[in-house]
């Protein structure tokens, strides 16, 4: 069975963006696919200090959530980050655990499906769907997509469930995602995935040492 991980980004588990990703639960248990929300909005993450102990171990020096939802990252099919959008962008703590979960982590991400959703009372959010997914495009993620962007709207999550297109929205995303999950996994095993070239890291130096 194949499994879908969801990282619901906001403080409150009972909020706007829980009420959204519980909307795509329902969806992903109806086409069989497994979950499982893990809440870190509230917890104690602080950001990347470039230490580069990951490269030795395997794993991030600060060992909190970040490497317990590393192993089960790596066992899923799929990601599902949701967020708030705070000043117009995710939630500070959700960029922290994100950084230090793609970059301590050196499993192929290759071909994992990813999507990111938001939510806001009015503004920002584009901006905050905007940066949630370059985490998915920078480690060769298909991005799942909807019929709208992955957003809902509403300051409290009693308007959430009033936000009918916003829940239509995440409820196709989730049956969007499940077959992108079941095609690539089907495509993986008659075709393989495709290669990855990794030689090439430009950085438009002349090899001198400048001060």
């Amino acid at each position: 069975m194949s499994k879908v991980l969801l990282i619901n980004g906001s403080p409150h588990r009972h909020g706007c963006t829980a009420t959204a990703l519980e909307e795509m639960i329902r969806v992903f248990n109806d086409v069989s696919v497994e979950t499982e929300l893990i809440h870190i909005g509230g917890q104690s993450i602080r950001g990347c200090v470039s230490c580069g102990n990951c490269r030795k171990t395997g794993k991030c020096a600060f060992d909190d959530q970040v490497n317990e939802v590393a192993i089960k990252f790596r066992e899923a099919d799929g990601l599902v980050v949701g967020s708030p959008v705070y000043y117009g962008s995710p939630n500070g703590t959700l960029l922290s655990f994100l950084d230090r979960l793609f970059y301590s982590t050196s499993f192929s991400k290759h071909f994992k499906v990813g999507a990111s959703v938001v939510s806001c009372r009015r503004g920002g959010n584009t901006a905050s769907f905007d940066v949630l997914n370059k985490y998915f495009t920078i480690s060769s993620m298909p991005v799942a997509s909807s019929t709208y962007w992955n957003q809902v709207h509403g300051f409290s999550a009693d308007d959430v469930k009033k936000d009918l297109e916003g829940l239509q929205t995440m409820r196709n995303l989730a049956r969007n995602m499940s077959f992108m999950i079941r095609a690539i996994i089907d495509a993986k095993e008659k075709y393989g995935l495709p290669e990855l070239e990794r030689g090439a890291f430009t950085s438009f130096s002349d090899g001198k040492q400048y001060v």
